[in-house]
């Protein structure tokens, strides 16, 4: 609140500079007194010279605003690189400097925003006091150059993420690369380990020049917002002027709240804030990538919280919230999960994927209810888990497709088979009339078909596959995901092939009993462990085809 105090004292000096411009003209030189013009001049420069002070007397608040926030990063840091087994050292010490770049960027940004905001409104305030009749021919070109600005940051934002990720990936490409030099030259890769290297500096050079494309774009905004309205001003200033709709001395104060005040703040916005909030908005992506699931140890929290608890409110029904998640198969037993936190936003697309034995199946039972945990809670939308070993039961394929519901709409029947795949297999069993007389008959995959299509038609807002696609090939998987996902709902899938983390939103890494919830190019580089899956499972592909 201070700080918008000063703000508001900067404020005065730009938004008086048009008026006494104006004044100093119309009522010193051109009524030939030039020392009451030099006076309204000398009350400008003093002017000026209370806001410089305001500025001065603002830095001590804007440092209250900006410190907390990096103490709360370094904190969530460094407590999320104590929940992680696996973290790479490497990667905490330059998690640190992105919370030191994040607290310039904040600190660079509101200073310049608050400057450059007063600017602004003092400049349009001002103009709407001078005169009135030039604000049409300001804000229109205005409006357009916010426009232009508000939807360029987006795609601006994805390309500068997209330099980040990719200058990352190449480093801990070449860092593994130099780690592993003896055992390149011993396994004479040495031309497949370069080929790797270029193909990542490539892709590193590519995003950074699809960057330099988008930032291009931000000299329209300035040309829309700072240099148009000047223009537009000039050309009609002859009529303006000819019948009387402006002084000489308003057209040189509206000239100086044009050129002096609204152009540089244009300018600004569009250059440098646009270029800060870019670096700003991709350092906290990344580090709420690595934040995200972090919580207190397990042991600190209350032995025999509630377990599993409804949301109140709509809003909250879809979201799935794990708390301090804890469980073991048996009282002594090692923990399975511990300590597990993890947030799924509504309607999102999670894969989850680790080790064998990390909790994958288990976290899927308490997803859907089936188990609960030893300590901890979770909060979750009623679901419906689909395991690996999918149930069919002897009966029509209609019953089979619309159980539970027992729904007898044929025509939303056919429409979720077509959607999934599975018109081959209903076709070849008779139809939705067709009987099952031993479902054994039917391959492992055919049965995860008509079980997926029975899932897919179920009211649960929340879906769990946990390895359900495991006997279908890679289209038909692909397929599969592709439906789920624009199904309305939350989608949880266990993973057990590269490319469902590839479709998925994010991805949970189960790892020693918690988890690290990230999307796919940012585990990449945030986890060692993640990079031996993906490449287990990029080999194992490679192993696949035939030679």
């Amino acid at each position: 609140m201070r700080l918008l105090l000063w703000s508001g004292v900067e404020a005065v000096p730009p938004l008086l500079s048009g008026l006494l411009v104006s004044a100093a003209v119309d009522r010193g030189f051109l009524a030939g007194r030039p020392g009451v013009g030099v006076a309204w001049l000398a009350g400008f420069g003093a002017a000026m010279g209370v806001r410089a002070y305001a500025a001065r007397a603002g830095f001590p608040y804007l440092a209250a605003v900006v410190e907390p926030l990096r103490d709360a990063l370094v904190g969530r840091v460094v407590r999320s690189a104590l929940a992680r087994p696996s973290a790479d050292p490497a990667e905490v010490a330059r998690l640190t400097e992105q919370v030191e770049s994040a607290r310039q960027l904040t600190a660079t940004l509101l200073r310049t925003l608050r400057g450059v905001g007063v600017t602004l409104v003092a400049a349009l305030v001002g103009l709407t006091l001078l005169a009135p009749v030039v604000l049409p021919l300001v804000l229109l070109p205005l409006l357009a150059a916010g426009l232009v600005f508000v939807r360029l940051l987006r795609p601006m934002t994805a390309r500068r993420r997209a330099v980040v990720l990719a200058e990352e990936q190449f480093a801990a490409e070449a860092g593994r690369a130099l780690e592993g030099l003896r055992d390149v030259q011993a396994s004479s890769c040495g031309e497949e380990v370069a080929r790797s290297l270029a193909e990542a500096a490539g892709r590193s050079a590519a995003a950074s020049r699809a960057l330099g494309r988008a930032s291009a774009l931000r000299a329209l905004v300035v040309a829309l917002g700072g240099r148009v309205p000047v223009l537009v001003v000039l050309a009609a200033a002859p009529w303006l002027l000819a019948h009387g709709a402006l002084t000489a001395g308003e057209l040189l104060g509206v000239a100086t709240y044009l050129v002096q005040q609204l152009d540089l703040a244009v300018r600004t916005l569009a250059g440098t804030v646009g270029g800060w909030l870019l670096n700003l908005a991709v350092v906290l992506d990344r580090l709420a990538a690595v934040t995200a699931v972090v919580g207190e140890p397990s042991g600190r929290r209350e032995a025999g919280r509630q377990r599993r608890v409804p949301a109140p409110t709509a809003t909250a029904v879809q979201e799935v919230r794990l708390r301090g998640v804890r469980y073991a198969h048996g009282p002594g037993a090692a923990p399975v999960l511990d300590g597990l936190d993890a947030v799924f936003r509504p309607g999102e697309h999670i894969a989850v994927v680790g080790p064998s034995g990390t909790g994958k199946s288990t976290l899927a039972a308490l997803l859907a209810g089936l188990v609960v945990p030893t300590a901890g809670s979770v909060s979750a939308p009623p679901a419906a888990l689909l395991p690996q070993e999918a149930y069919v039961f002897p009966g029509t394929v209609r019953e089979n497709l619309a159980w539970p519901a027992s729904t007898g709409d044929d025509g939303r029947l056919a429409w979720a088979v077509e959607r999934l795949g599975a018109g081959e297999v209903v076709e070849r069993l008779g139809g939705l009339s067709g009987v099952l007389g031993d479902p054994g008959e039917l391959s492992a995959g055919e049965r995860q078909l008509i079980a997926l299509v029975r899932t897919y038609l179920s009211p649960a807002p929340l879906v769990v596959l946990d390895e359900a696609t495991c006997h279908l090939d890679a289209a038909a998987e692909e397929r599969v995901e592709h439906a789920f996902a624009a199904r309305p709902g939350t989608l949880v899938v266990v993973a057990h092939r590269i490319s469902s983390a590839l479709r998925a939103d994010r991805v949970l890494l189960l790892d020693g009993g918690r988890g690290v919830l990230a999307r796919h190019g940012d585990l990449q580089v945030l986890s060692p462990l993640y990079r031996e899956l993906v490449g287990h499972w990029l080999g194992a592909g490679l192993a696949s085809r035939p030679r």
